[in-house]
Parts: C-alpha cells; sequence; structure tokens
C-alpha cells in the first residue's frame, strides 16, 4: 500500500505535467497551423496522445516502485519513503531527475511554445470574416496560459527548496515550514484551476450552471423559443466544435493535479 500510494503520487504529478505540455502544443498547432493541424488535432489522436504520456509518466516513476518503503520517524512511527540504495550520492541525482523531467523540461517547452504563437498573433493580419475564430481561439489560449502559470508558479517553490535541501545537512524548523508551505501550495494548485475556469471560460461557466441548475438550460431554451415568433425558416449559426487535448482536458485536468508529488 505504502508504494502504491506513493506512486500514484508522483504519477499524478508527472501526468499533469506532461499533459499541460501537450495542450500548450496543441495550443500551438491551433493557432499557427490551424488548417494543416485539423487533420491531425482529432478525437482520437487526442486519446492516443493522452495515453502515452501516461504511459510515460508510469515509465518515469520506475524509481518510486523500485525504492518505496516503510521508514520508522524518530517519534517511533512508520512513515513511507524513497530509501535510495547509495543515499549521499543517489539522492542528488534523483532530486535532479525529477527535477529536469516534472518542472524544467516540460516549463522550457511550454515557453518557447507561447512565445512563439504570441509572435504569431502580433505579425498576422487576419481577414474579417476569421476574426470571430481568431478571437475565439486566443481567450482558449490565454486560458491554456493562465492554467500552465499557475501550475509552474504554485510548484516552484517545491523544486526550489528540494535542489536547496541537498546543501542543508540539518534543516532549521524555519526551514521545514518553508518546505511543508511549498508542498501545500503545490495541492492548492488544485483548488485555483476551478476558478480560473470559472473566470476565464464561457464553455466551463455553462457547463456548471448546468450541473448545477439544472432547469436552468431548458428555462433559458424556453425563453429563446418563445422570442422567436418569425414562421419563416431561421438561420442558425452552429459554432465549430473544436476538438483538441486543451478542449477535452479543461474539465478533466485537475483528475490530474489533484494528486502531486511530495516526496522529500
Amino acid at each position: 500500500m505504502c508504494t502504491i500510494i506513493t506512486a500514484l503520487d508522483a504519477n499524478s504529478q508527472f501526468a499533469s505535467t506532461y499533459i499541460l505540455t501537450a495542450m500548450s502544443v496543441d495550443r500551438y498547432l491551433a493557432t499557427v497551423h490551424p488548417i494543416r493541424s485539423s487533420y491531425v488535432r482529432t478525437t482520437c489522436a487526442a486519446s492516443m496522445v493522452i495515453l502515452m504520456l501516461c504511459l510515460c509518466s508510469l515509465i518515469t516513476i520506475i524509481p518510486v516502485f523500485m525504492y518505496t518503503q516503510l521508514i520508522e520517524l524518530p517519534d517511533g512511527k512508520a512513515g513511507c519513503g524513497i530509501i535510495l540504495p547509495n543515499l549521499s550520492i543517489d539522492i542528488y541525482w534523483y532530486t535532479l531527475y525529477q527535477f529536469f523531467l516534472a518542472f524544467v523540461i516540460p516549463l522550457l517547452i511550454i515557453c518557447i511554445v507561447y512565445i512563439k504563437i504570441q509572435k504569431h498573433i502580433s505579425c498576422v493580419v487576419v481577414p474579417l470574416p476569421q476574426r470571430n475564430f481568431r478571437a475565439r481561439s486566443k481567450k482558449i489560449t490565454r486560458t491554456s496560459v493562465t492554467i500552465c502559470s499557475a501550475f509552474f508558479i504554485c510548484w516552484a517553490p517545491y523544486y526550489i527548496l528540494q535542489l536547496v535541501h541537498l546543501k542543508v545537512a540539518h534543516p532549521t524548523v524555519m526551514f521545514l515550514y518553508a518546505y511543508n508551505v511549498a508542498i501545500s501550495l503545490g495541492y492548492a494548485n488544485s483548488c485555483i484551476n476551478p476558478f480560473i475556469y470559472i473566470v476565464l471560460s464561457d464553455t466551463f461557466k455553462r457547463h456548471l450552471i448546468k450541473a448545477v441548475c439544472p432547469g436552468h438550460q431548458a428555462r433559458r431554451n424556453a425563453r429563446l423559443a418563445a422570442s422567436d415568433v418569425s414562421p419563416s425558416v431561421r438561420i442558425c449559426s452552429v459554432p465549430t466544435q473544436e476538438t483538441s487535448l486543451s478542449m477535452m482536458y479543461s474539465h478533466n485536468i485537475d483528475n490530474y493535479i489533484s494528486l502531486s508529488v511530495s516526496v522529500p
């Protein structure tokens, strides 16, 4: 049970980071190459990408499966932790391994992708018929940037203190307090995301209202039907359905973020 809980905790952290990175790449394809990418940005392709990312996450946490075990704490209680074969040396490699795979490399990819998106948006002149679509794409991109920024801001203190901990032989009470706050801040990221969606995503708002107040949508549809007094044929504009990683997982990403690495 100790190994399973720790592995699930680590897997959720790596998987959520990889999915956020993939979501950023998806935003790049949708914004910079909207026509060419439409053939690959399908529901099936998104599902395959998510499956591969989850498999990559499981491969990444192999050290957790290998070395996690029960340990005896100073107060006599039992805890769960990673016991490396050569702790004095292996702890450096494991900390750097986790730091680069779960933080630095994804952060670099996301920053490069959004810089390219911003350059493209600032340079391209959009024809009038496409401006509504481009405005919608910008709004989705803004939401994605905010989600990724919140994730990395919340987890940066934890990874920084992990590196500092390598040089601290005897942590002070203040350091341990800051370390616990950093871990709590990382977990708090899961609480922040729903509010970000509420503020920035109209689609999320509609689905939230529909889930909380099921009769609201029915009353709204009734009002729209009552206001339509014309017997002629109505011409309706059907919004384009965008099947992409960012849309598929805008409501489910917290399932991955809700558990996060807290292995000291």
